[in-house]
């Protein structure tokens, strides 16, 4: 399948305003009849599909009780087995994904993270609405070797339900502990239970193992390009095997939890129906046939099985590149990965109930506007600094200064609302992350957006802009907001904001 041209995404299913909303927020509709796949690859060349393996394995969980979820994260080396090959990762309490939190609204989560790596870490809470201060969602922690940090997440009681992450956050090793598999899931459950038969938490990730089995080291021209792994990878599986029956109503919950790898998702032959993204959720769930995650998206997906054999494939995406030094950048595979493999048959199920439906979200289009602040995403020649104290020839900023612990560069009125212009003058997409306080998407490349969709990573096309509007409700106190393309993070490219 040819890559969807943004013009094209505008114009598909003939959904004009919501089709905007796709291509600034990392999510993309298309027709059910749309030019199909040339081919399923595995890795990041194309090529023969991977051979499918054995049946999917989740991760484990653990859930709160009584209004309280509270647990030990270990963050060290361990043995693995990563795509069917042992390999030598880092791991949270000896696994890659680390175990699944399940939380309600009003939970008190907390983790006691021990840090037996060889260097620095620390933990996030990707795009909870809690706390930055002290010992909440604070990435200015720092966890040395053979010590520990106490965390303690109070979730408000109007938490929205929907599916997070966690992984480290020590800048300048951001990118490398989570590429060697330092991630995990959140889920916040809804008030009123979905009924489906199956319900999956789907983490996608990629990395590279040298013949060893250790995690490949990354070039310097990688970083800066943003790293992409040979190896394709759901909950540490290659190509898994999902079965189920005809008729079968599953939810899917999918994290984007690669460094750099946008996920532009498919499963042609079955019915998919999209709940929400990000930390948004629609009032009734949406018919589509294609998503697209930027790093850091996730996807709350009902899927209804149809009797035959899918493959769920990560389509060819092409994020831009830089000329003169990369070509055209880090376009993945020739056709497209196979990310696992979905076999329906048997009997068919009992039809599933009703979806409950969900109170229309705040609107912020017509909330009064405290400020407006424009946020420029640029990489340029220059010394810029390298992860791990390399040299560089690439300089990554947020208007033109590169990330300082030391600086703040937005202060912003706490109980206020605001509307951030983000101006990408890069030859790359930049998908932009802020932490605390999710965002609503208002205009994509001057479009304006016709529905509320509340996000915490939105894609910045190359040379293009989204205009978004943030409340500073609930919380005060410094946090970031960076790309999460994680080695443009750790490059520079993160700024410090405080809510006062």
């Amino acid at each position: 399948m040819r890559p969807i041209s943004r013009r094209n995404a505008l114009l598909v299913g003939g959904l004009g305003a919501a089709a905007t909303v796709a291509g600034g927020a990392g999510l993309w509709w298309s027709l059910a009849s749309a030019q199909q796949p040339a081919g399923v690859g595995g890795g990041n060349g194309g090529g023969a599909a991977p051979a499918q393996g054995p049946e999917l394995h989740g991760p484990a969980e653990l859930r709160s009780a009584d209004g309280r979820l509270q647990l030990t994260l270990d963050a060290a080396p361990g043995r693995v087995e990563l795509g069917g090959r042992q390999a030598r990762a880092l791991c949270y309490n000896g696994t890659v994904p680390g175990p699944t939190l399940r939380l309600r609204p009003g939970d008190e989560l907390s983790v006691r993270l021990e840090n037996s790596l060889n260097e620095p870490t620390n933990l996030h809470v990707h795009g909870l609405h809690v706390s930055p201060q002290a010992d909440g969602d604070n990435v200015f922690v720092e966890v040395l070797p053979g010590q520990g940090f106490d965390y303690r997440y109070k979730l408000p009681s109007d938490h929205p339900p929907g599916v997070y992450w966690y992984h480290p956050h020590h800048h300048g090793m951001v990118a490398d502990q989570l590429f060697a598999g330092l991630f995990g899931a959140i889920i916040v459950e809804d008030p009123e239970a979905i009924p489906v038969g199956t319900e999956r938490v789907l983490l996608v990730s990629d990395t590279t193992l040298d013949s060893a089995g250790n995690i490949a080291a990354v070039s310097p021209m990688e970083r800066m390009a943003g790293r992409e792994g040979e190896l394709l990878l759901l909950n540490g599986q290659r190509n898994p095997l999902l079965t189920a029956q005809p008729g079968a109503r599953e939810r899917w919950r999918i994290i984007n939890t690669c460094v750099a790898r946008y996920l532009r998702l498919r499963l042609d032959g079955q019915q998919l129906q999209l709940l929400g993204m990000d930390s948004g959720r629609s009032a009734q769930p949406e018919t589509v046939d294609e998503l697209l995650l930027a790093p850091g998206n996730r996807a709350d997906l009902l899927v209804t099985a149809a009797a035959g054999e899918s493959v769920l494939q990560a389509l060819r995406y092409d994020r831009g590149g830089m000329p003169g030094v990369m070509g055209r950048g880090p376009v993945p595979g020739r056709g497209a990965d196979a990310l696992a493999t979905f076999r329906v048959s048997g009997a068919s199920a009992a039809p599933p109930g009703s979806v409950p439906s969900r109170p229309a979200p705040e609107d912020l289009r017509t909330a009064a506007v405290a400020a407006r602040r424009q946020l420029v995403l640029s990489m340029g020649a220059g010394s810029g600094r390298m992860g791990g104290g390399m040299g560089g020839m690439m300089r990554f900023t947020i208007n033109g200064r590169e990330y300082s612990e030391s600086r703040t560069d937005t202060t912003a009125a706490a109980g206020t609302v605001e509307e951030w212009t983000l101006v990408n003058t890069s030859p790359m997409d930049h998908p932009f992350h802020l932490h605390v306080w999710p965002m609503q998407l208002i205009s994509d490349n001057g479009q304006d957006v016709g529905s509320v969709a509340m996000r915490d990573v939105v894609n910045v096309p190359a040379n293009g802009r989204a205009t978004v509007r943030i409340a500073f409700r609930d919380f005060s106190g410094r946090s970031v907001y960076h790309c999460h393309i994680l080695d443009h993070e750790d490059l520079g490219m993160m700024g410090v904001i405080e809510v006062r």
